[in-house]
């Protein structure tokens, strides 16, 4: 159910204690609820969310990380999917964004204007969240959702179209970008926004990017509109600004979109990864696609691995991956000989941040928008910088852990032979290169961004990945185009699901699948 978790009252008091002001006045405090959607553990780098929900659903769909081949391998667990459904809805980060408009409503009009910095970055945050729901589920409910911390009153909500929720994300974050485009910080700000910091040039290229990202995914279903608004965004850097590292290979990270750790966190992604297993390297990315090219993210990314020899532990001569049609018994007994994730900078690293939007992202989104839509040498130039950026990127992540040793950064002629003489070198024809800036992005994305390697898995077509193992289980044989709405959900709002019912099927294909 969207508007609940538990009994009405429950939910309530629980809102109640949430949202009112820290010193117990009756009046809810707008700053502490944009930190409150900031801790929001889907937005981090956390055990439960990679556990229970990427390396189980989107990461095993675009083969970013090893999964046994065994019965179910491509069933979602409706346990967990409801987990996910809650942490957004419940009292989640739409319950929270529904509160703040509650008491912003209440406002005088110079209150508004003092508060307007929160409403906008938390509407940001609302819609990258939201348009993940969409990307993975198709129609939400969204316009009606969230009654009860708004009104009191609980209402069942409808199931909004997905084409209509994407057009609203896409126009909202114009708006945000244009408020943070002025808008000068202050101390209260600051104090809330523990993304950003409260520097609004960098939710302005939070929110241009967020848009960029989105016009982008619609592209093959309105590309009119998606080529003429993202070429004026490229068109004019002054008036949008992206999270693009300045168009520098060799960026500093931390001027990404990236959710720092809570101070109090000392897990990491240890178990979330070694209890499926998913620990081990993905086959395609590490034997085709990165060992082809001598890729030198190969070291950050994965470890050799290898066996207790005589009490003395002998690490594999060589980065390989276990092929995907091993059995479960061949990985079982022949694990040893084969590379695992590297623990330094993914899983035993509590220093992970969550990833939001990176500079790498961004510039294959212009490398795609230029081959299409604008010049194939302006095109060559941003997927160079992204592909060098990428490498910045996990080598950044690598020396942030305060585990194991850490790897030194090649030195500049390395990773420009690498980018310019390997086979991902940016030539062919125009289809070719397209496919390179697919390849290269998924392999960004990886398992860390695992929603956003399904989205463009989805929509590119790209990489071409070998064939999946083929399940046994009646009706789960490949992996979905899409997730099926959680069972409580269905039972909870059964009038208003009866509307999207028929498209509820694991091959049903989002709006903007049409490639």
């Amino acid at each position: 159910m969207v508007f609940v978790l538990g009994t009405a009252t429950s939910c309530k008091s629980q809102l109640e204690d949430k949202y009112l002001d820290p010193e117990q006045t009756a009046t809810p405090n707008i700053r502490a609820f944009l930190s409150q959607m900031l801790t929001n553990s889907r937005l981090r780098s956390e055990y439960w969310h990679y556990r229970t929900f990427i390396l189980m659903h989107q990461a095993r769909y675009t083969q970013t990380t090893f999964f046994t081949n065994a019965n179910g391998m491509y069933q979602q667990n409706d346990s967990y999917i409801n987990g996910y459904w809650n942490d957004f809805y419940g009292p989640g980060l739409l319950g929270v964004y529904r509160a703040m408009e509650r008491a912003y409503a209440d406002l005088s009009d110079t209150e508004k204007a003092e508060l307007d910095p929160f409403m906008y970055a938390a509407r940001v945050v609302l819609y990258d969240q939201a348009s993940k729901l969409v990307d993975n589920f198709g129609d939400i409910p969204f316009s009606e959702a969230g009654s009860l911390p708004k009104t009191d009153q609980i209402s069942l909500a409808k199931f909004d179209s997905q084409t209509a929720l994407y057009a609203e994300f896409i126009e909202g974050l114009k708006s945000a970008g244009t408020f943070f485009k002025t808008y000068r910080t202050t101390a209260d700000f600051t104090r809330a926004d523990i993304l950003n910091g409260g520097v609004a040039l960098k939710w302005q290229k939070y929110a241009n990017s967020l848009r960029l990202r989105l016009l982008m995914r619609t592209s093959h279903v309105n590309e009119s509109t998606a080529r003429t608004e993202i070429m004026e965004m490229l068109n004019n850097p002054a008036d949008y600004p992206l999270v693009d590292g300045d168009n520098s290979g060799n960026y500093t990270p931390t001027s990404d979109v990236l959710l720092a750790p809570l101070s109090t966190y000392t897990s990491s992604l240890l178990d979330a990864l070694r209890e499926l297993p998913s620990h081990y390297a993905p086959d395609y990315m590490l034997n085709t696609v990165l060992n082809t090219s001598n890729d030198p993210r190969i070291p950050v990314l994965f470890d050799k691995f290898g066996k207790t020899v005589n009490n003395a532990f002998v690490q594999n001569p060589t980065y390989r991956a276990m092929p995907i049609t091993f059995s479960q018994v061949e990985s079982e007994q022949q694990f040893q000989d084969y590379a695992v994730v590297d623990s330094a900078t993914a899983w035993i690293n509590n220093k992970l941040p969550g990833v939001l939007m990176t500079a790498s992202e961004v510039n294959f989104i212009k490398a795609e928008a230029l081959e299409r839509w604008g010049s194939t040498a302006d095109a060559k130039l941003a997927y160079e910088t992204a592909v060098r950026q990428s490498v910045s990127f996990y080598y950044y992540l690598n020396n942030t852990s305060t585990h194991a040793s850490k790897v030194t950064t090649p030195v500049d002629s390395v990773i420009t032979a690498f980018v310019t003489q390997s086979n991902i070198a940016y030539t062919g024809t125009p289809a070719n290169k397209l496919q390179l800036i697919g390849t290269q992005k998924w392999v960004h994305f990886g398992w860390l961004q695992g929603e956003q390697a399904w989205s463009e898995y989805r929509r590119t077509k790209y990489p071409v990945l070998p064939a999946f193992p083929v399940d046994d289980l009646n009706g789960f044989e490949r992996p979905p185009v899409r997730l099926l709405y959680p069972s409580s959900e269905i039972t909870n709002n059964s009038d208003n699901y009866s509307a999207v019912q028929a498209k509820d099927t694991r091959d049903t294909k989002i709006f903007w699948d049409v490639k």
